[in-house]
């Protein structure tokens, strides 16, 4: 789970880790409050990314399981949106070897738990998806789960926004069997998103997730 100042969130999110998880990363990704103390303080592996990228935070996170590489990896942000109790959901078609890539498809349970621009963003973007690829997604959320060795294969590389839309496309591309299931999504529990709540975010986001869709569209 990238982190940057989730230190509020952090007790909350940790507090429902299911229990078949036999380990939690928090990239603390350049935080100023005590979000690498709260995360150890309940039970989380910390690993310090101090460059801020969503994208680069993953990447590191998983540079550091290299040693000693688990079976499946999952994904989620650190903020409380995602209800991380229902991540078995996701977990268990992985784990029986019915698909190799499972996300969610956020339901928001309130109305402000997507923004206007998020909802218009992934809209496009799956749209997109679908033309190019022939997929039907139906949304780039962040929680999701995929075998330690399908991951490898995707060879991932963006640094930051692009980096759902881009492992979403290389998945297809590499002939992966992937299952989306709807999840409710709620609210952040604490603070405020770096990206989606303000229009110069969501405007970098939105710019970056066609430029890697358009990138992905060239190459093999």
């Amino acid at each position: 789970m990238p982190a940057r100042n989730e230190a509020l969130a952090l007790p909350h999110v940790l507090g429902n880790i299911p229990s078949e998880i036999d380990q939690v990363l928090i990239i603390d990704n350049g935080s100023t409050d005590e979000t690498a103390r709260i995360a150890l303080e309940h039970g989380a592996r910390v690993v310090s990314e101090p460059i801020a990228g969503y994208g680069r935070a993953c990447l590191a996170g998983i540079k550091s399981l290299e040693r000693h590489p688990p079976d499946i990896v999952a994904f989620a942000d650190a903020d409380g949106s995602d209800d991380l109790s229902r991540l078995r959901q996701l977990l268990t078609p992985v784990a029986n070897e019915q698909a190799d890539f499972v996300l969610e498809k956020r339901v928001p349970s309130e109305h402000k738990a997507l923004s206007i621009q998020q909802r218009l963003g992934n809209g496009f973007a799956v749209l997109l998806i679908r033309l190019l690829w022939g997929h039907c997604y139906g949304d780039l959320g962040p929680m999701r789960v995929i075998t330690w060795s399908s991951l490898k294969k995707l060879k991932m590389r963006d640094p930051d926004y692009g980096w759902t839309v881009e492992m979403q496309i290389r998945a297809l591309k590499r002939g992966l069997q992937v299952i989306e299931y709807p999840i409710p999504y709620k609210q952040r529990v604490a603070g405020c998103s770096k990206v989606s709540r303000t229009i110069s975010g969501s405007t970098k986001a939105g710019l970056k997730i066609m430029s890697v869709i358009f990138r992905e569209s060239l190459s093999a």
